[in-house]
Parts: C-alpha cells; sequence; structure tokens
C-alpha cells in the first residue's frame, strides 16, 4: 500500500510539474509558483485534500504586503482578508519550498482529536495549508534592506483557522 502511495505521490507531482508554457517569463512565474505549490499540495494530497491553484490576485496582495515588510522584515501579519502565513529567514537564499517546509513541519505539534496544538508549540501554519475549504494560494518573497533578512507570505482564499472548526 505504501509503494502504491509513493507512486501515487511521485506521478501527482510529476503532473502538477510538466505543464507547458509559452514564454520563459511565464516559465520563471510557474517554477516560482511551483516551488511554494508543490510542498503544501503534497501535504494536502496526504490527506486526499484538493490541491490549491496559484492566484495572481493572492500573488499581488502577498507582494503588496511582502514589500511593506521589506524595511523591516517583522513577523506582523498583515490583518487582510486572506488566511496568511508568514516567514523569516536571516540572511539571503531561502527558498520559497523551505518557508512551506516549516510550515509544514508543524504537522507534528497538531492534534486533531483535540482539535489543538501541543502546549507551548505553534500548528496554525499548517492547518491553513490544509484548511479543506481553501482553494486558492498566492505567495512572494523579498529580501530586507540592512541585511534583516527575508521575508516570506502566503495568502490564501478562503481562509481558514476558524476558532472551534477542524481544518479536515
Amino acid at each position: 500500500m505504501r509503494c502504491f502511495i509513493t507512486i501515487t505521490m511521485t506521478l501527482f507531482l510529476l503532473l502538477i510539474t510538466t505543464t507547458n508554457a509559452t514564454f520563459p517569463y511565464q516559465k520563471r512565474q510557474r517554477s516560482f509558483a511551483s516551488q511554494f505549490l508543490i510542498p503544501q499540495n503534497a501535504a494536502r494530497f496526504e490527506l486526499r485534500l484538493q490541491p490549491l491553484v496559484w492566484s495572481a490576485k493572492l500573488t499581488r496582495y502577498a507582494q503588496w504586503y511582502a514589500n511593506q515588510r521589506s524595511n523591516d522584515c517583522a513577523l506582523e501579519h498583515s490583518n487582510g482578508q486572506y488566511g496568511e502565513n508568514i516567514f523569516w529567514g536571516s540572511g539571503t537564499g531561502w527558498a520559497p519550498a523551505q518557508a512551506v517546509s516549516a510550515w509544514v513541519e508543524e504537522r507534528q505539534w497538531y492534534n486533531y482529536h483535540f482539535n489543538s496544538c501541543s502546549e507551548g508549540q505553534m500548528c496554525g501554519h499548517y492547518t491553513q495549508i490544509v484548511w479543506n475549504t481553501t482553494r486558492k494560494v498566492g505567495c512572494a518573497s523579498v529580501t530586507c534592506s540592512g541585511d534583516k533578512g527575508t521575508f516570506m507570505t502566503c495568502n490564501y482564499h478562503p481562509p481558514g483557522n476558524y476558532f472551534g472548526e477542524r481544518p479536515y
């Protein structure tokens, strides 16, 4: 059974990454989107949830907000109308997949039975990624001025993490 799941997952990831692009710009953009999408959709796939779709509108919002953080790299949420995950890493060279990996690793702290995080731990980034009704995502990344690091954000629609509700 595990072999079947591994093969299915491999085929799923191959399908996601092998779409035809007409222009080099689209390939670059798709590659950027894929770095965020593939690991998030892998987490959703494990739970048999519908994959997220990349949204240009959410990407514009994420970029707008990331630009607001480019001077200070502060881990502050935009408090907008979308669900949101934020990430900060010191220095440069952070890849989108590393931010998503940090968020998905919170899975270990989520207890589905009690619908809560382990005491003193965070798991809301993970639950936003796997929120069953969320369908779209858009993300952005900026290098902050003054060697303050790298800030990344993803925004989700419809948002998740409603108090008292289970993500899936």
